[in-house]
């Protein structure tokens, strides 16, 4: 794979980057959604024309499917003109370097000499805990164990639909290095709203500079928590030993040992 990936590069143009379906640069996209209107044949070609109004050519309906209610589902292929610059894409990211479980274990030893305490939950009304216990659960996920698999961590997960008073409250008791929220629900940004008051309950209490704050899930990157007032952000394919790396050094840097 990684020489098939290799002999791809050499045929791109990184400045005038193209989706590809079958050949290199042939545009090829597809789009999934669903529009207001009742199925049929005028609906396909709603769904074409509104593809191509994209900047898409020979728009194709693929699938169509009657959603009840005056809705349609479309699976639309066509051909993207446009072109992105890859080489002036600069992404803000958490700037760390990652430690595995054993290595973060061995930092808290040398460097921390104390237990690190990490209160974690899924806040306001989302009531997924997948992400969460992904990062904090001992069996973690996809072979990367959670916080509470780490030496030196004490790691407190409270679940899902937890009030961002009552989570604050626990940092409290628990004299917390550390708080982790997870948001997996994002429907009408109602994730912006609950990190937003998060950070405003910690002022209001004046802790935010006494704890580290951090965000994760699907829809957060590092710019986006930052610009809320969080520490840090992580979205997907990001693991326990992320958090932990990030958590461990600010501690160390902020002088919290």
């Amino acid at each position: 794979m990684t020489a098939i990936n290799n002999a791809a590069s050499t045929q791109v143009d990184l400045t005038k980057v193209k989706p590809y379906g079958d050949t290199m640069n042939d545009g090829m996209m597809e789009f999934a959604f669903t529009l207001p209107v009742p199925y049929g044949e005028e609906a396909s070609e709603a769904a074409k024309a509104l593809v191509k109004k994209m900047g898409v050519d020979e728009p194709s309906c693929v699938y169509s499917k009657d959603m009840g209610g005056g809705f349609t589902f479309f699976v639309v292929y066509g051909k993207c003109q446009h072109t992105v610059d890859f080489t002036t894409i600069k992404v803000p990211k958490v700037d760390v370097e990652i430690m595995d479980r054993v290595e973060c274990g061995k930092y808290i030893e040398d460097n921390i000499k104390r237990e690190v305490i990490i209160v974690g939950a899924s806040t306001g009304s989302d009531a997924h805990t997948v992400g969460i216990d992904a990062i904090m659960n001992m069996k973690g996920f996809h072979g990367h164990f959670g916080l509470e698999r780490y030496k030196g961590v004490r790691a407190i997960n409270m679940g899902s639909q937890v009030p961002n008073e009552v989570l604050i409250a626990k940092a409290i008791e628990v004299k917390a290095d550390a708080i982790l929220v997870s948001q997996t629900v994002t429907q009408k940004d109602i994730h912006i709203q609950n990190l937003t008051n998060m950070v405003e309950l910690l002022e209001a209490e004046g802790l935010r500079n006494k704890v580290i704050l951090v965000c994760g899930g699907p829809r957060i990157s590092h710019e986006l928590a930052q610009e809320l007032g969080y520490d840090a952000g992580f979205g997907s394919h990001t693991y326990a030993e992320h958090v932990a790396s990030f958590v461990l050094t600010e501690i160390s840097r902020r002088g919290m040992a």
